[in-house]
């Protein structure tokens, strides 16, 4: 059964060669392409795609091609296609290999890699069962776009040894990695540890929730100031100062687009 796949790229000429080069695998079925992040979105929806050729260094930022496009599809989608990250720099291969990237290519696309690509992903198949993945997503139900005050309604269950805790996620105000545990901080206060590592969390908390840190996940719902020269975040209604790394800046800069597009004053 051929990959059905997708190319969100924002320059036309790239996409066209991407896929020139994709269509020469029988391996490979394409099933549509867009030029920008909410285009993409609606596109994944509705086709379902095993694989997905995104660009994530675009020449237009108002395209909003960036890692962060696939946390928001962790927001829809209980079984994630696989991403091939095809853009003409090396500088954000481990950023893209943290948000679950399978591939990364450089431009312009060669046949070669393609075929290595498909190789490994053969391989992949083969030893870890990754066909049964795919076959779920193909059949799965894809809900209603929600809210993002439908992913604030999410509840969390803390188990610990027959105690279990249960707390709202709007509740939560960032997240503290700690060895192979997380500790959560609430609204009110109280701190929770989780037997479970900040990745986990990453991956199953979507909008408003960002990696900032390596060791911290914030909910921007309690960013109340945003301090660029130190690399701070600082927490509402506490003394709690989060720092940011470069390798994340991408996300704060996206939560500090996202508030700017609000019902907001510059003053």
């Amino acid at each position: 059964m051929p990959y059905k796949y997708i190319i969100i790229d924002d320059d036309p000429e790239s996409l066209l060669q991407t896929k020139l080069v994709a269509d020469g695998f029988q391996e490979l079925c394409y099933v549509g392409s867009s030029y920008n992040a909410t285009d993409g979105l609606d596109l994944v929806l509705e086709c379902k795609p095993d694989i997905i050729f995104i660009e994530i260094d675009p020449k237009d930022c108002k395209s909003n091609l960036a890692l962060h496009f696939i946390d928001c599809l962790y927001k829809y989608l209980s079984v994630m296609p696989i991403f091939v990250v095809t853009t003409r720099d090396k500088k954000l291969a481990y950023d893209s290999f943290q948000y679950g990237v399978r591939e990364y290519l450089i431009k312009p696309i060669e046949p070669s890699t393609i075929v290595k690509f498909l190789l490994r992903l053969n391989k992949k198949i083969e030893k870890e069962g990754i066909t049964n993945e795919i076959a779920t997503f193909h059949h799965q139900q894809f809900p209603v776009v929600s809210s993002v005050s439908e992913v604030q309604s999410l509840r969390l269950c803390i188990k610990s040894y027959g105690d279990y805790r249960y707390i709202d996620a709007k509740d939560i105000c960032f997240l503290k990695a700690d060895n192979n545990s997380t500790d959560i901080h609430l609204n009110n206060g109280e701190l929770i540890t989780a037997f479970k590592t900040l990745k986990y969390f990453e991956t199953v908390l979507s909008q408003p929730f960002a990696r900032i840190h390596k060791s911290y996940i914030v909910n921007r719902n309690y960013i109340s100031r945003i301090h660029s020269g130190n690399a701070l975040c600082y927490i509402k209604n506490s003394n709690a100062r989060i720092p940011y790394s470069k390798m994340y800046k991408a996300n704060v800069d996206q939560i500090i687009t996202d508030f700017a597009n609000g019902n907001y004053l510059e003053i």
